[in-house]
């Protein structure tokens, strides 16, 4: 459900319904957010939104859902969180993880193809940068036929600008741990060219960075949370863009959840 302070931050950003309308008039916007997120959570077919819940016809939401993604109502909300974390100094700056997680895709459609680890089946595959302790600052959908290395240095210049803090918005980490899935010495080369030190695992070398699995659990934990939105671990948009709307609005859950949970 979503709760009266997250209706706050997400009410804002709402575009406004169009006067000439060829549409019937509007569900209450306070109740599509819910059936989207049952969507999310639960992985039904939008035509089995049950009605009885209040939530209006799955052909409603997602119109609603549509409508926002390209109003970029999800990615605003996403950042506005990512900020509030900023500012209450719930972001790890100082390393960056990335890794990959393939996902099947039922239907097909942009940016899937076939999976080196399911068989060749039609997939596609997250990519996604996280913070130290874990927060998700950037996730790419693409082919899960696309080789990890060429999305490290997508990950990194699609951190957003991060406020929250005085002086300019923060958008680079200190340094990026990864596999050797994303050994690369160009990527090696312009990660230092943006100040950001590369601590990558080498395909030839038997031997790991000492400690770096110790310090990279954190991207597999963010994998975790994020495939706990059922409407993720198995994609059925044919449409990208509806499947990152999911995305952003799953990666804004995990943050409200942060800001929400008591520091330790």
């Amino acid at each position: 459900m979503v709760d009266d302070d997250l209706w706050a931050l997400i009410e804002p950003l709402l575009p406004p319904w169009p006067v000439r309308s060829p549409e019937p008039r509007p569900v209450a916007d306070r109740l599509c957010p819910q059936g989207i997120l049952y969507v999310l959570c639960n992985d039904i077919a939008w035509q089995l939104l049950p009605p009885e819940l209040g939530f209006g016809s799955g052909q409603t939401c997602w119109r609603r859902l549509e409508r926002w993604q390209k109003a970029g109502v999800f990615d605003q909300l996403y950042r506005l969180l990512l900020a509030e974390l900023n500012a209450v100094g719930r972001l790890d700056w100082s390393r960056a993880c990335v890794d990959g997680s393939h996902i099947r895709a039922k239907k097909g459609g942009a940016d899937t193809g076939p999976s080196p680890v399911d068989r060749r089946k039609t997939g596609s595959k997250h990519h996604l940068i996280c913070d130290g302790r874990g927060t998700p600052l950037k996730v790419i959908t693409i082919a899960a036929n696309v080789n990890d290395v060429t999305q490290t240095l997508a990950l990194v210049d699609g951190i957003p600008p991060v406020a929250g803090r005085p002086g300019r918005p923060r958008r680079r980490p200190e340094a990026l741990l990864g596999d050797k899935s994303y050994d690369s010495n160009p990527n090696r080369d312009e990660l230092r060219k943006r100040r950001i030190l590369p601590v990558i695992s080498h395909k030839k070398s038997t031997e790991h960075h000492k400690g770096l699995g110790k310090l990279r659990y954190v991207v597999e934990q963010t994998f975790a949370l994020l495939h706990q939105s059922r409407r993720l671990a198995v994609r059925w948009e044919r449409r990208t863009e509806l499947h990152d709307a999911f995305v952003s609005l799953a990666c804004s859950l995990i943050c409200w959840g942060r800001l929400n949970k008591p520091d330790a």
